[in-house]
């Protein structure tokens, strides 16, 4: 990723959020603030990107701009992982924020939405959003740009966390280390180096409290292996982030997570990939969603075990 723009992967999935709200048959989401939040420039890159590759894949069809960035964002083999992680995270939140959590951490933020549409049951809660300065920024800017007034309980961290730990981003924030917190970390590790993803499990265990919760994504290593054999569609979306400039960079082996997490103070609740997940949220197959065994999305808890070091205020 160039540190001096915002990260394309972060608008292409905000729209992806979109597409799906307003034209899916069966949508997990109602969710269509990328189009407002994401600038129009950038949705104008994108949909002359698409309009190639639509034009290359199918001469014949005739579609204006915004019906061909319509169809290259729902035919992108990441489209399903993004809608799934969404749902499930949102649901996974809302049953902890029952369950008494207070504060939620949203790693890697991009342009999420939740601040612009946030339900009764989560209006006590505290919202800090961790991202790239350059994203960030972007959307601060388009969030006053489409009049979105920033409750007083929302907080912006500015943070490159590949290279500085979450913990110490968190110290530039009003966050609580002795409250229950849930973390969200979508669509963020296959991008940083394992010994980065390793250092932000173990900020997250250290600085919450027992019984803080995180739902993650994460890839299975092995695909990243060049001699592995992966599916066409897998294939073109290592190519598709990689000409992006935010390549894969590193996975898990979902055999030996649960001993991973446990060593740094996390308990893992659930683990799904990415066929379990459309299983569980477009049985009907309405939806159309490809999806692959080698995307998961993990869900864990803060043990009991391990020394709280948080030292933030």
């Amino acid at each position: 990723m160039n540190p001096s723009t915002p990260s394309r992967t972060a608008l292409a999935t905000s729209l992806m959020r979109a597409v799906h709200s307003r034209n899916d048959p069966m949508p997990l989401l109602s969710d269509t603030w990328g189009d407002r939040l994401v600038p129009e420039s950038a949705q104008a890159a994108l949909r002359q990107s698409a309009m190639g590759r639509v034009g290359a894949t199918k001469p014949g069809l005739k579609l204006d701009g915004v019906q061909g960035l319509d169809l290259a964002l729902r035919s992108n083999p990441a489209y399903a992982g993004v809608i799934l992680r969404s749902r499930y995270t949102e649901d996974a939140l809302k049953q902890a924020v029952a369950n008494g959590i207070v504060q939620y951490v949203i790693i890697g933020a991009g342009f999420d939405s939740f601040i612009c549409r946030r339900p009764v049951w989560a209006e006590g809660v505290t919202i800090i959003e961790v991202d790239h300065p350059a994203t960030q920024r972007l959307k601060r800017e388009r969030l006053a740009a489409c009049g979105v007034p920033v409750s007083s309980s929302v907080e912006f961290v500015e943070a490159d966390l590949s290279m500085e730990a979450l913990g110490a981003a968190l110290t530039r924030s009003s966050f609580q280390g002795d409250r229950l917190t849930f973390f969200s970390w979508l669509g963020v590790t296959t991008y940083l180096t394992r010994e980065a993803n390793l250092g932000a499990l173990r900020s997250i265990a250290t600085c919450a409290p027992a019984g803080s919760e995180m739902v993650f994504t994460y890839v299975d290593e092995a695909i990243l292996d060049p001699d592995h054999a992966v599916d066409d569609e897998f294939r073109r979306l290592k190519s598709n982030v990689a000409a992006a400039g935010e390549a894969f960079l590193s996975g898990f082996d979902p055999r030996t997570m649960n001993d991973l997490l446990l060593e740094t103070g996390l308990l893992l609740l659930e683990d799904l990939d990415g066929n379990q997940a459309a299983a569980r949220y477009d049985a009907s197959g309405l939806n159309a969603f490809w999806t692959s065994s080698a995307a998961h999305i993990a869900h864990v808890r803060r043990t009991g075990t391990g020394q709280l070091a948080w030292s933030g205020r």
